[in-house]
């Protein structure tokens, strides 16, 4: 779219039954609680950013059906699921601002202003720093989430898009769509590190870290850039369908999926070779696309739904119904702690 668009101690959780598990060693508690409370293994969720009607889907990925949803702020797109905070923030483009969403009440914590169209966004892998592209105001905004503060504010091109954090939260990438390039923003010095050049519009970006490779979905150039992230520059340009929008390494990370908006199919590659496998028909406007255990998750635009796939074979498995003009712009896929 060319718009912004556990650890249990000496005691059990409350619910449980710890009469016996509280007087047992690590291993035997373990077992013991998982048996007496089998909520006590988290089971997974996917958040869904419903454009259309201003909310989130709450899918329960363990029984593939909507359990909640979450009205938020006005047109939301990107999405992050903090599993280690217990949180999943939401950027609403339209009302440019952050929701906080409390992963285990399945309710809106809070809201805070976050620039002139807040569209991609990511955290690092504690979930205390979150990043957000500020759309109309061509820059990065990196918020504290403990206190949720802003910390720092760079400048950018033009229509920044996609975000992808480093683990430790000391830097991201984004996408300077218009510029068509990527830039690698650092907090500490709250300034641009380095640029790449990409395709035409870079939109989604996908960091690899074990590969040390950023793949950039290019919109109008209908490819997906890979980039060295240590060397910093493009080492292979991969053809996709139209319009390619989102992408996630599923199957342990072997297979790179691709969402290609405007052809209605979705790509699936080798990660390792970097080989088109093959070519997956039938989606509705596809456009988020996230990955858990077995299973490939596609959000489809006009069909507000979500696909599950088989990610080995790409076989769809089932459809789940969501919101209006679902998109899922970003890791709407997480577990409460």
């Amino acid at each position: 779219m060319g718009y912004p668009a556990a650890e249990y101690r000496s005691h059990p959780p409350r619910g449980c039954s710890g009469r016996l598990a509280a007087t047992r060693r690590w291993p035997e508690l373990t077992l013991t609680l998982l048996l007496a409370c089998p909520w006590a293994q988290a089971a997974p969720f996917a958040w869904i950013t419903n454009q259309g009607s201003h909310d989130v889907s709450v899918l329960d990925l363990a029984s593939g059906k909507q359990v909640a949803t979450v009205p938020v702020g006005q047109a939301p797109a990107g999405v992050v699921a903090a599993s280690a905070r217990g949180q999943v923030f939401v950027a609403n483009a339209g009302s440019n601002d952050v929701s906080v969403l409390d992963m285990r009440t399945h309710r809106e914590l809070a809201r805070f202003a976050a620039g002139q169209g807040a569209v991609g966004l990511d955290a690092g892998a504690n979930g205390n720093r979150l990043f957000v592209s500020d759309w109309y105001g061509a820059q990065l905004r990196v918020f504290d989430m403990p206190e949720q503060r802003e910390i720092a504010r760079v400048p950018l091109g033009p229509a920044p898009a996609g975000v992808a954090a480093l683990p430790d939260g000391s830097q991201a990438w984004v996408a300077e769509r218009d510029d068509n390039r990527v830039a690698l923003v650092d907090v500490a010095s709250a300034r641009v590190l380095a640029r790449v050049s990409v395709g035409q519009h870079p939109f989604s970006l996908l960091l690899d870290a074990p590969r040390q490779r950023l793949y950039a979905l290019n919109v109008q150039s209908d490819n997906l850039s890979v980039i060295d992230t240590e060397r910093r520059e493009v080492v292979a340009t991969l053809p996709t369908g139209k319009a390619p929008y989102g992408a996630a390494l599923a199957d342990g990370g072997r297979l790179l999926y691709v969402t290609n908006q405007h052809a209605d199919s979705v790509s699936v590659f080798d990660a390792e070779s970097l080989q088109l496998l093959r070519t997956l028909p039938g989606f509705g406007y596809p456009e988020g696309i996230a990955a858990h255990g077995a299973n490939v998750y596609v959000v489809n635009w006009m069909d507000d739904a979500v696909s599950v796939l088989d990610a080995r074979s790409g076989a769809l498995l089932s459809t789940i119904a969501v919101g209006r003009n679902p998109r899922g712009f970003g890791a709407f896929i997480g577990t409460p702690p």
